[in-house]
């Protein structure tokens, strides 16, 4: 075989993904929160780039530019310069009726003092520079600086500098640690354990090797343990559920042998199974029903009441009103977008002055990605507006009779109506919620897979499905609790065809428990609404170890 050289052409078209475009694709996925951080990142890095807010507002076509009030010296002159005769008058602020009262004679002291009923020391006790200086000294601070705020200016003012931090469960437990021990190593160990509790106010599992990282012995670091878990709230630093429960009976003074034995078969109090704990607690039906009403009144998270984490509002990206055709209206939220310009006066006046080739280089980057930027932020809204004007017209009856009328759709139904790319509109849907008269919900939540129809019609949506076995479930009594196979009759006979498997992966993933599960809970509700008028849970019972 021959090797030989030659030199040909060939045309051909590809993708190039530029940096302008990866900017592109990133900013359709990203959240309003994500795209404010990245708009907020791009406006300190660029000069050219400024918030539409930022300076004046150009007047609006049509009307006259707001008059500013002009003041000259001439207008003051009354209350500085003595222009004689009538001017002087009515700059000093007196009328004719003013100066008429204050020339009338009063007559002398006595005749005052007669007239006013008292003594002129009672009236005027303090002389006018007395009573300015006492009246100073009493007077509240007016400006913020005045409280030591640390402002500069009433412009500074900010009302969130008053508000208290919130306190968190690590800084209410280390109060309660300088407090209790005086050792500097009971103290080091105790703030080691402190900082492994979780928010809900649970230490982990496993403890052993707390001793060996701090270098102290085991019975040390369980006798600090053993001083923490009566810190408040009742119940922290406890290492399961069943130590928590314990540690707030104890408190209470409830912890006896027949509470100790209910603590510690928990799971057989979570299956319900009342005989079986009756049996372990050597008690009748009355006390366990009362032991278990206690349990119920403690609180299984105790860190939970202190400062934790905030979480974020959900705020939504397009909102979906009724209109008054009877269609609906679809609008992006526009608080959720960011409105930047590019300051091309800014760039102009720069061009003038910069001589340096690697000045000029950076500025030009610095327009181009600036224009980009815009044009993205442009493409991105009306990306989105029309991926959710398609979703509201192929589930219009989703918005005008609810979940059991969402219809089975997916991402190249929407893609082929609008002329887009199913990858695009994956990203579109990807962290936007829509804003409707049935909820807030995520775009996601409308692409749906399709169930067949048992008759052969109109598929069915997965999520209505859902709802209808949600419904079939809490309508049921606790006399006929209906199980996989039941559910499934009864959705053929609405025309869904579906499965066994399939209904109890929809129910688990509702957290609906088995009908063996549903059964022991409604019949021990009924049970106890049935014994309602039972005794006080703080009469005495027989506490016979089990």
């Amino acid at each position: 075989m021959a090797l030989t050289q030659r030199l040909e052409f060939r045309q051909s078209q590809s993708l190039v993904m530029t940096p302008q475009l990866m900017q592109a694709i990133k900013l359709l996925q990203l959240s309003n929160l994500d795209l404010s951080t990245f708009v907020e990142e791009e406006l300190e890095r660029n000069p050219l780039l400024e918030r539409a807010s930022d300076g004046p507002e150009p007047p609006v076509a049509g009307e006259p530019a707001p008059e500013r009030p002009e003041f000259s010296e001439a207008d003051s002159s009354g209350y500085g310069d003595d222009a004689g005769g009538e001017g002087a008058s009515s700059g000093d602020g007196f009328e004719p009726g003013q100066e008429e009262w204050l020339n009338r004679d009063l007559g002398s002291r006595a005749e005052i003092e007669q007239t006013l009923d008292t003594r002129l020391d009672n009236v005027f006790s303090e002389e006018p520079a007395e009573a300015a200086e006492r009246a100073a000294k009493d007077a509240a601070p007016t400006a913020y600086t005045e409280w030591g705020g640390g402002a500069s200016s009433d412009e500074d003012y900010n009302l969130e500098a008053f508000v208290a931090a919130e306190a968190t469960l690590a800084d209410h437990l280390a109060e309660q640690l300088a407090v209790a021990f005086t050792s500097p190593s009971a103290r080091m160990i105790g703030q080691y354990l402190i900082d492994l509790v979780d928010e809900a106010g649970y230490l982990p599992p496993d403890l052993g090797q707390a001793a060996e990282r701090l270098g102290a012995p085991q019975h040390e670091v369980d006798a600090v343990l053993e001083v923490l878990q009566r810190f408040d709230p009742p119940g922290v630093c406890a290492r399961s559920l069943s130590e928590c429960l314990a540690i707030q009976l104890r408190e209470l003074d409830r912890y006896d042998p027949a509470m100790q034995a209910l603590v510690e078969h928990l799971d057989l109090l979570a299956k319900r199974d009342i005989a079986s704990l009756r049996k372990l607690c050597g008690v009748d039906d009355e006390d366990i029903t009362d032991m278990i009403g206690e349990i119920r009144r403690l609180d299984p998270k105790p860190g939970l009441k202190f400062g934790t984490s905030r979480t974020q509002t959900m705020v939504p990206d397009v909102y979906v009103r009724p209109g008054p055709d009877g269609g609906w209206h679809v609008e992006l939220n526009s608080d959720t977008l960011p409105r930047v310009l590019v300051n091309q006066t800014y760039y102009a006046e720069l061009s003038k002055t910069i001589r340096k080739d690697g000045d000029k280089s950076y500025f030009t980057d610095c327009l181009q990605n600036a224009t980009w930027l815009v044009r993205a932020l442009d493409q991105r809204a009306r990306t989105i507006l029309k991926v959710a004007t398609e979703i509201v017209r192929q589930q219009d009856g989703f918005f005008t009779y609810g979940v059991a009328h969402l219809r089975p759709l997916n991402l190249k139904a929407v893609a082929d109506a609008i002329q887009m790319h199913e990858s695009t509109v994956s990203r579109v849907t990807a962290n936007k919620y829509m804003a409707t008269n049935r909820g807030t919900f995520e775009l996601k939540y409308f692409f749906t897979a399709s169930i067949a129809s048992a008759d052969g019609g109109e598929a069915h949506s997965a999520e209505a499905v859902r709802h209808h076995i949600k419904q079939l479930i809490d309508a049921e009594s606790p006399s006929a609790i209906l199980s996989d196979d039941t559910i499934v009759e009864r959705l053929r006979a609405s025309g869904i065809d579906i499965a066994r498997r399939t209904v109890a992966k929809y129910r688990e993933a509702m957290r609906i428990p088995s009908s063996v599960q549903r059964r022991r809970d409604k019949q021990s509700m009924l049970g106890h609404a049935l014994s309602a008028p039972a005794s006080s849970p703080d009469r005495s019972r027989d506490t016979a170890p089990a």
